[in-house]
């Protein structure tokens, strides 16, 4: 498996702004004395990702993991996959790596960056699978290209997926999921698994973190997609 050195795409603006937010003992503590074990770096992916992931394992990949529920229980649930977490607020890693510490899991690294960079440093074919669950909406039309998925990200992941590897996404901003869902009708690479014009189930394992618990809770419809690396 070939390592790459490409850079990741320029935005003339990032899809994420880091807000100040309250941070516990416990997950300061984290960050001071866990992180280091358990971070990522784009030059170590580029300089030998064997290091940073030295058995043959499925790899998957959830960018914007929050405080990392949905990544902690997979981890958890799946031994025999390694998991890498993309989350760039401090407490979420903070939460992220003290737990990964507390319940032992040795298949879980956290990358505390911008994803696009992350993604570039990836070798090429590495990813088996990419979560991106309820990723800012940006809902101002002027903020619209703000938004993560796009042709960026998603000309990365036709190259850091392997064929036939699958992405989901979900979203309860139904114009945010309406313009990914037309984005990959229109691109010959991505197969939508549940149809051209169709959205997928919600997974069964996808933990309801409470982004999604306050969107039940306002009566908001949850809109879910699945594609796959088609060529």
């Amino acid at each position: 498996m070939a390592v790459v050195t490409e850079s990741a795409p320029r935005r003339s603006v990032r899809s994420f702004v880091i807000r100040a937010g309250r941070m516990t003992e416990a997950q300061q503590r984290a960050l001071d004395e866990v992180l280091p074990r358990y971070r990522v770096t784009s030059a170590a992916l580029r300089d030998d990702t064997a290091q940073v992931f030295p058995r043959r394992a499925p790899l998957y990949l959830e960018i914007g993991t929050g405080n990392g529920d949905n990544i902690l229980a997979l981890a958890a649930r799946m031994p025999a996959v390694d998991v890498l977490a993309s989350e760039v607020h401090p407490p979420g890693v903070g939460h992220t790596v003290h737990e990964a510490e507390r319940r032992g899991l040795a298949n879980l690294r956290i990358y505390d960056g911008d994803a696009l960079e992350l993604l570039a440093a990836l070798p090429r074919e590495s990813l088996d699978a990419v979560f991106i669950f309820f990723p800012d909406p940006w809902p101002k039309k002027r903020h619209h290209k703000r938004r993560l998925v796009q042709s960026e990200l998603l000309d990365l992941l036709a190259t850091r997926l392997k064929r036939h590897g699958r992405a989901r996404f979900a979203s309860d901003d139904a114009d945010y999921a309406l313009q990914v869902r037309e984005a990959l009708a229109a691109d010959p690479r991505w197969l939508n698994s549940a149809g051209p014009l169709a959205f997928a189930p919600r997974p069964r394992e996808r933990v309801l973190t409470r982004f999604e618990q306050r969107a039940i809770r306002d009566g908001r419809p949850v809109f879910d997609l699945c594609w796959m690396r088609a060529v």
